[in-house]
């Protein structure tokens, strides 16, 4: 008998090609010998457990002040966590905010993570044309393609999207600007960990502006900061809030506390001009859940006040010698097959993109990484085979309907977040092997 389902759950019936791969790849993965390059996972190093035994410790013995923590909370988030949220952004001077500037904001706590929030937004806001960068965070694009979105993918550069080839995108669209639903930028950019400059975040928020103006409806600017508590390099110009040029309140910026705490605390938080989007927001938050777990919030909010200034500390430390060491591998090994790398300043990604050497999961590349060449001396012995490195190839990353197709095929993520320098050394060393094999294939034909 057939099972009758909405849009959204006939189009979850198949994976999202990048979850399928990591499936296949998980099946006999070996702990030690095989080397995953393609999980966003933090290091395990960077996560302060003691000090997150120290919290729960902390919130079980003060009810007083963390009233009913294994209770129920109230769906816009524990009070004690947004004023540890706000003091935080405040004191550490988080986006060049201030006191009088989140006094004109609300924030809210997402049902699990950072992720439940962007999963509200696809519901909240009626289907339309979403804008992003290209290459673009391909989990939260396939997510609203699901949900019966359409995806307008501008092409980026070291500075983030290009805001020049973004008016060209709109104006395109002539009449059609008005299907626009919402902006969505990750401002250090997943894949590619470029950083959005200070200059074009200003000149989103004016074209958005101008769009709203425009069609007399406010259309939402979501920057998702996921990444930019993780800038490590000291040269980089700090980033300014959107918030401090949003005149028509279309402007929310989206935080998590996972990259510089624990994934595991699921703490994602949501700032931006109180109003109908973020009360139906929270709305979702109590459809899901109620609230999000109340012992996780007040946990957080303890760390926030008592530790986090030497866990950033030391977390973007520990992240900087990384990529520092993993950029020195990439150029020594691969440096004669590539035409260009994006990434190393922030967050823990690396963005190569090869001459012309194909890395999508068809070709010898990805084969010769993933043992599935069908050469016995290349793959190892049935039942025993030799390391596997898995990576996020750049076709997944681009578009499918953006003018990056063709380079995203000769392009790949590496992850220099959860694996040892040792082990992912050793990876890029298979990945010169792997060009090599390649390119003789590609000689061969």
């Amino acid at each position: 008998m057939d099972t009758r389902f909405s849009s959204y759950g006939r189009a979850s019936l198949a994976p999202a090609p990048v979850n399928r791969m990591m499936a296949e790849f998980a099946t006999g993965f070996r702990d030690g010998v095989d080397i995953n390059l393609g999980v966003g996972y933090v290091n395990e190093q960077t996560i302060p457990a003691e000090r997150l035994v120290e919290a729960l410790q902390a919130v079980a013995a003060a009810p007083e002040q963390f009233r009913q923590a294994f209770n129920y909370g109230g769906a816009q988030g524990s009070p004690n966590l947004l004023r540890s949220l706000h003091r935080f952004l405040v004191t550490q001077r988080i986006g060049g905010l201030n006191e009088a500037a989140l006094a004109r904001t609300q924030t809210i706590i997402g049902a699990n993570g950072a992720t439940s929030l962007l999963e509200a937004i696809s519901d909240v806001l009626a289907p339309g044309l979403v804008v992003t960068s290209d290459p673009n965070y391909y989990i939260y694009c396939n997510t609203l393609e699901r949900k019966g979105f359409r995806i307008l993918a501008v092409p980026e550069d070291s500075d983030g999207v290009d805001t020049d080839a973004l008016e060209r995108s709109i104006a395109g669209l002539g009449a059609g600007a008005d299907e626009i639903a919402f902006f969505y930028f990750v401002t250090v950019n997943n894949p590619t960990c470029s950083i959005l400059s200070n200059a074009r975040r200003r000149r989103i928020v004016e074209i958005a502006s101008g769009l709203s103006r425009r069609f007399d409806r406010r259309i939402p600017v979501f920057f998702d900061l996921a990444y930019e508590l993780l800038i490590h390099d000291p040269d980089v110009t700090p980033p300014e809030s959107g918030l401090l040029c949003d005149e028509l309140g279309i402007v929310y910026e989206l935080g998590t506390l996972s990259k510089i705490l624990a994934p595991a605390l699921r703490i994602g938080y949501l700032i931006g001009s109180p109003g109908p989007l973020l009360d139906a927001m929270v709305q979702k938050t109590s459809d899901v859940g109620f609230s999000a777990p109340l012992m996780a919030q007040e946990m957080a909010s303890y760390l926030l006040d008592h530790a986090v200034h030497e866990q950033l500390q030391r977390v973007n430390a520990g992240y900087r010698e990384k990529a520092l060491a993993v950029r020195h591998a990439l150029e020594s090994a691969l440096g004669d097959f590539l035409a260009g790398v994006q990434g190393g300043r922030a967050g823990f990604y690396y963005y190569l993109s090869f001459r012309d050497i194909e890395t999508d999961t068809s070709s010898p590349f990805f084969r010769y990484l993933t043992r599935c060449t069908g050469d016995a001396a290349l793959d190892g012995p049935t039942g025993n085979p030799l390391p596997r490195v898995i990576y996020i190839p750049g076709e997944y990353c681009v578009h499918a309907h953006g003018d990056r197709v063709a380079e995203g095929r000769r392009q790949l993520r590496l992850s220099y977040g959860f694996e040892d320098v040792p082990r992912i050394q050793s990876a890029v060393a298979l990945m010169r092997e792997a060009a090599c094999f390649a390119m003789h294939q590609q000689r061969a034909r």
